[in-house]
């Protein structure tokens, strides 16, 4: 028995498979032996327009953090600006050598944020100008690269006077070997899914067109775990506790397959 082979494009999304059964369903195929020009050529040429499978591979792995990214703050207030901006700049300076001493390099301390406020207003409405107070607030980003120590910074940056401590985000100093690890889990994911699209449409799977990342919202990003830790803790209790815990790293691919069908004679 004669068998002949011939590759069919038609379009097709991964959000809308139904679109395949419309493919199939609008007309004879060329080279279908239903048609004059099937009887006499069963293999004419394949139509212009490419038909493609379209889908979107998803890779997700956990991973340990390795640094730590903390927001700490020095507020002071008083009815006077010069005062209280005097005040938050010795209070701070003696945050920041804390933490120098305790091991952060300078190059991992950044100021994040510098604000000045009067507070004018009280529960009743506007206040008189003697009893207008301001708000100085100075806030550092400082990186810990090493975890162990994370609860010891935090704890002697409260010690040396820091009254906000805005989170703690936890990531990878070095994300390159789990973006890899990511990517090949979501080429498999991609493959699988065409697969059974193209199984499901009654359709063979061609070869690989295009891939691409997806940039987005979910695209290479993490999942952070953010640790609230409270201020004002009686400075004699133990080291405060940190868990790391795991991050999560999900990245997409968009794979782009040419399909075809199997007309045997």
């Amino acid at each position: 028995m004669n068998r002949s082979t011939l590759r069919i494009v038609t379009t097709a999304a991964v959000a809308a498979a139904i679109l395949f059964g419309g493919a199939l369903a609008a007309g004879p195929w060329v080279g279908h032996p239903s048609t004059a020009q099937a009887q006499d050529n069963p293999l004419p040429a394949a139509p212009a327009a490419l038909r493609t499978i379209t889908v979107v591979g998803d890779g997700t792995v956990n991973i340990k953090p390795d640094v730590a990214r903390a927001n700490i703050g020095v507020e002071t207030v008083n009815a006077s600006v010069q005062e209280a901006s005097g005040a938050n700049k010795v209070q701070t300076d003696a945050v920041l050598a804390a933490l120098k001493e305790a091991g952060i390099k300078d190059e991992d301390i950044q100021t994040s944020g510098y604000s000045v406020y009067a507070e004018r207003f009280g529960v009743d409405g506007p206040l008189p100008d003697n009893q207008v107070q301001y708000r100085v607030s100075n806030t550092v980003t400082v990186l810990v690269r090493d975890l162990a120590t994370l609860g010891q910074v935090l704890d002697t940056a409260i010690t040396a006077g820091a009254n906000n401590i805005y989170g703690v985000e936890f990531l990878l100093d070095d994300p390159t070997t789990a973006r890899s690890a990511a990517r090949k889990i979501a080429v498999g994911n991609a493959s699988a899914t065409a697969e059974e699209l193209a199984s499901l449409a009654g359709v063979k799977v061609g070869k690989l067109l295009s891939i691409s990342e997806v940039i987005g919202t979910t695209g290479g990003v993490y999942s952070n775990q953010f640790t609230q830790y409270a201020t004002g803790m009686n400075k004699a209790a133990a080291e405060t506790p940190i868990e790391p815990g795991q991050l999560r790293l999900n990245l997409q691919l968009e794979m782009v397959y040419e399909w075809w069908i199997e007309i045997r004679d």
